[in-house]
């Protein structure tokens, strides 16, 4: 058969590549599938804990495997080998045939999926939010949404027929795995921020700061224990603060940050902002500043979130780009999504704030201070 159309103007090889690259891109789903099920199964700790290398015969003891479902072991390792989730070595170079030669490991990305429950590096409940069906299930309507003019819904909502807050409200598994989550994430990040100088500079000098959206207090109990001198407090919905722990290292305020925020010198918001629309955004803001006092003072705002572009080298196509845009759109299911530099600055300016500094000390994200 003749080739017809734009097929006659491009290579054979680049249409085999092509052909190549939208199967990754179509299948992509698969490896987030296929991550998910690695988290399930336990095997990131079951190679952690036999020695950080295992092969398929091991694994498939550690984790409890059926023999009949050894064959299906080896292609789901496949898939994430190759996707770089996890390391293959082989112990004889001359024998790539052979499974037992065959050893697993662990690489930067799936040594962050271990924790061995004291640690704040663990983020396999992270992973399974983010490849929740609750929050996968509405990008299936994506077009649909993007063509209804008259749709004021997120589409989350337009698949749900109710917003992200008020599920977790009722739903109390999704409550605790939006929780269980953002816990993870928020130890990660604390880990990192007071890993750095200038991270840590943000929280010196300070007496107070309240946590808004802060869940059960991850970040909060680490500051004050970094800096005994602040006294940390965290702000979140009721259905939130009932699940906190009882153990009076932070106090802990059922409240909604629309309608109030306790005093302190400083508020936190890690990963509130990008949930909200730029209107929303400011009226929080105006909160935070009703709640602290003067720049001389010390008051001020500290925002952890994603300033899109910053700290990062020049060009296109690096992982962290890829992760910010992928992010981005991520968020757009419930309306929320990430911002520049020039947005974040727009926002400032019109919650009435008259400066802020940019840290970009934490990979894709940044804090920002925000100044009265």
């Amino acid at each position: 058969m003749a080739l017809t159309g734009d097929y006659k103007l491009i290579s054979t090889e680049d249409m085999l590549q092509g052909h190549a690259e939208l199967c990754i891109h179509a299948y992509g789903f698969v490896k987030s599938m296929a991550l998910k099920c690695a988290i399930e199964l336990g095997i990131p700790g079951a190679i952690h804990g036999y020695g950080g290398g295992a092969t398929l015969d091991e694994l498939a003891t550690i984790i409890a495997l059926p023999p009949s479902r050894l064959p299906r072991l080896r292609r789901l390792m496949r898939v994430l080998t190759v996707s770089g989730v996890f390391s293959v070595q082989h112990k004889q170079p001359d024998d790539s045939v052979c499974d037992g030669a065959v050893v697993y490991g662990l690489t930067s990305a799936s040594r962050l999926l271990v924790s061995d429950g004291e640690t704040s590096s663990g983020l396999s409940r992270l992973v399974s939010l983010m490849v929740d069906p609750n929050l996968t299930a509405p990008f299936s309507g994506m077009s649909a949404w993007f063509m209804d003019d008259e749709q004021p819904r997120s589409f989350f909502e337009m698949h749900h027929g109710e917003d992200l807050w008020d599920m977790a409200a009722r739903d109390a598994a999704l409550s605790r795995t939006i929780g269980d989550g953002m816990t993870d994430d928020s130890r990660f990040v604390v880990e990192v921020l007071l890993r750095d100088s200038r991270a840590r500079d943000v929280f010196r000098g300070m007496r107070s700061m309240v946590d808004v959206g802060g869940g059960t207090g991850a970040i909060a109990k680490a500051i004050a224990t970094a800096f005994p001198q602040v006294e940390c407090s965290v702000l979140d919905l009721p259905h939130v603060v009932a699940e906190a722990p009882a153990d009076g290292e932070v106090r802990f305020i059922a409240g909604d940050m629309f309608d109030y925020i306790p005093p302190a010198d400083a508020v936190l918001l890690k990963s509130v902002m990008h949930d909200w629309r730029d209107d929303e955004c400011v009226k929080i803001l105006r909160r935070c500043k009703e709640a602290i006092p003067s720049k001389e003072a010390g008051g001020k705002v500290i925002i952890i979130n994603m300033v899109v572009g910053s700290g990062m080298s020049k060009g296109k196509g690096t992982e962290k780009e890829e992760a910010q845009a992928l992010y981005d759109l991520f968020l757009m299911v419930f309306e929320g999504g990430e911002r520049e530099e020039v947005e974040w600055e727009k926002i400032f300016l019109d919650a009435g704030f008259s400066g802020y500094n940019i840290i970009p000390v934490l990979g894709i994200r940044s804090i920002i201070e925000v100044y009265p």
